[in-house]
């Protein structure tokens, strides 16, 4: 669905095709997890075999959302209630990971006392959230845009299923997640769409809050690791933020800046006054829940080396 989304640019298609040459363990099925049957078909194949369930298909993207609300719904919403009652009927011991999102917040992070420096917008120093927003942030009374509004029920539903049922479920609320084989496009895809424009010269459009907006980031193969630590430990209704932390954050100017360091070009990019609805103009993980239940869970890329190897498999 990327490519209906977001143009041939930012299908996965790609990887998949990756994946199966260089995986003899991997079986790939093309499903729409909207589609109830098509999904039975799979879990009913494996029953309770199924150990862990990794669900991280969306529509990801606050603009596209306002385009085709009922698709947006359907696939965030429906879709995760499809997967999680498919797993309790046919795998009800599996651990169940939630990708859910820090705009199930809205924009209530907006309403933070934020400080205005050179190159980004931050926190009050004397603020508790100074280590970055925890789960306890209120969902509501805030603009959450359609996208967030059904990742909300999404990820309601998760935790729901685990305190209801007794299922081992989590939802990982995520700031930036990417990697090197992220297919970034314009409406998603932060990092990894910023360097493709730093490396083929196409227009980066900067949306509001003078460049400044901050985001965490958080490499692809630490969130995977999270995942990990969870499935080894699983509990029930598990909520986490997951994010780059003051570990891997960055405005967007601090981002383009860094791109022309690892690229030894200077961006084209041209700067709008209106921002996107919903969007945060600060926003840093806490992540000392999910380091409080996994102790020995670590960091290892930060954001130049996440950038870096961007770069790096961007121009191979």
């Amino acid at each position: 669905m990327r490519q209906y989304f977001f143009g041939s640019e930012a299908s996965t298609g790609w990887n998949v095709l990756r994946l199966e040459e260089a995986c003899s363990n991997f079986r790939n099925h093309t499903i729409d997890i909207r589609d109830e049957k098509e999904l039975d078909h799979v879990f009913a194949e494996y029953g309770s075999d199924i150990a862990l369930v990794v669900h991280t298909a969306a529509q990801p993207s606050h603009d596209w959302a306002s385009k085709e609300p009922k698709t947006d719904f359907t696939i965030n919403a429906n879709g995760t209630l499809n997967l999680l009652e498919a797993t309790r009927q046919y795998s009800p011991e599996a651990a169940f990971i939630f990708t859910s999102t820090n705009k199930v917040y809205g924009d209530t992070p907006n309403k933070l006392p934020l400080v205005e420096m050179d190159t980004r917008w931050e926190i009050a120093e004397d603020h508790p959230y100074r280590n970055g927003i925890d789960e306890g942030m209120s969902l509501d009374h805030t603009t959450h845009s359609l996208f967030g509004s059904s990742k909300v029920a999404a990820d309601v539903m998760v935790q729901e299923y685990g305190r209801y049922f007794g299922m081992n479920t989590v939802t990982f609320r995520g700031g930036c997640l990417t990697g090197p084989l992220h297919s970034g496009a314009q409406m998603h895809g932060f990092l990894s769409y910023l360097m493709k424009c730093a490396i083929t010269g196409d227009q980066y459009t900067i949306f509001g809050y003078k460049g400044k907006q901050v985001r965490d980031n958080i490499h692809s193969h630490d969130l995977v690791t999270m995942f990990w630590h969870y499935y080894e430990n699983p509990r029930p209704a598990a909520v986490y933020n997951a994010g780059g932390s003051r570990y891997s954050n960055c405005s967007v100017i601090e981002a383009i800046s860094l791109c022309e360091e690892i690229t030894g070009k200077k961006m084209n990019y041209r700067y709008s006054d209106s921002n996107r609805i919903g969007d945060h103009v600060w926003y840093v993980s806490d992540i000392s829940s999910f380091r409080s239940d996994f102790p020995t869970w670590e960091f290892r890329y930060n954001l130049s080396d996440t950038l870096t190897q961007i770069f790096e498999a961007l121009r191979k």
